[in-house]
């Protein structure tokens, strides 16, 4: 674990020691924190991410009864979590047509960004045309609202990066969230100048080639944060619940890697959010 700059480090429930994250102010760009796993305690959730200097936390849909989870979470914490609208490819079935028709009419300027949106074939194909055709309408929408897009995409690189160079020229930017891969693979999300890659907890982990290949292929105004909470917890939480509050850790190991304060860090990510989602 990298330990923090001036503080000790996070444990899993007690808050930051005192004046932790006090000189420091950061976004958590994606946080599931609709979700039924903080439905117990997710008024302290968002205490502790405000004490470890979370500044505000983007919370995506994933289908359609999300969409009102999100916006009862979001307008819990006015100000401070942002909610976004879109089908996740792994929730795309038969019926996407329809779940869109009724996502569009949802809509309101109160969405900050597209998202959970992309394609995913890790587990399977079944629906291989169903997501590619749900995901060009949702990067219409992007373009019809001048929204970013918050993508997800697991082994469909190539189909996403084909489909997004039909409409490079007219999309306003967004996030390749959770980014994991190499310097080839990041060389040609990078290539899509107004978008920047989200990377998370996997930084931490010790197999990983993140350390190697962002401070190599990646810019700093390129990157931001974020933790896929209650997913895929950072070094030293990991197998735990992830939260928002945990974010501190990616930005302190990403800090690390980049040989540059967690203050600078903090900074450069702030400013990239700010660029792409106006907040």
């Amino acid at each position: 674990m990298v330990q923090p700059t001036n503080s000790s480090p996070l444990t899993p429930n007690s808050p930051p020691s005192e004046g932790q994250g006090e000189a420091l102010a950061f976004i958590d760009t994606h946080a599931h924190l609709d979700g039924e796993e903080f439905d117990d305690d997710r008024d302290e959730v968002v205490a502790r991410a405000k004490e470890a200097g979370v500044s505000a936390i983007f919370v995506p849909a994933i289908h359609l009864p999300s969409i009102d989870a999100v916006l009862n979470v979001c307008r819990r914490y006015p100000g401070y979590a942002y909610p976004m609208i879109g089908l996740h490819p792994e929730e795309v079935k038969a019926d996407w047509r329809e779940v869109l028709t009724e996502m569009k009419r949802r809509y309101t300027d109160e969405f900050i960004a597209v998202g959970e949106v992309g394609l995913d074939y890790y587990w399977s194909r079944e629906f291989e045309k169903e997501q590619l055709e749900a995901f060009e309408e949702q990067i219409q929408w992007s373009i019809e609202w001048q929204k970013p897009l918050m993508i997800h995409c697991r082994k469909a690189q190539n189909e996403m990066v084909r489909l997004l160079r039909k409409y490079e020229k007219q999309l306003p930017g967004g996030v390749f969230h959770c980014f994991t891969g190499n310097a080839i693979e990041a060389a040609e999300l990078l290539q899509f100048d107004r978008f920047v890659l989200g990377v998370g907890g996997v930084l931490t982990f010790k197999k990983s080639h993140l350390p190697e290949v962002l401070p190599a292929a990646v810019p700093l105004d390129r990157i931001v944060i974020e933790t896929d909470a209650p997913y895929m917890a950072p070094v030293p939480m990991r197998g735990k619940r992830n939260e928002s509050a945990y974010v501190r850790h990616v930005l302190e190991r990403m800090a690390e890697c980049y040989g540059i304060s967690i203050e600078e860090m903090a900074e450069a990510t702030n400013n990239n959010v700010k660029r792409i989602f106006g907040i």
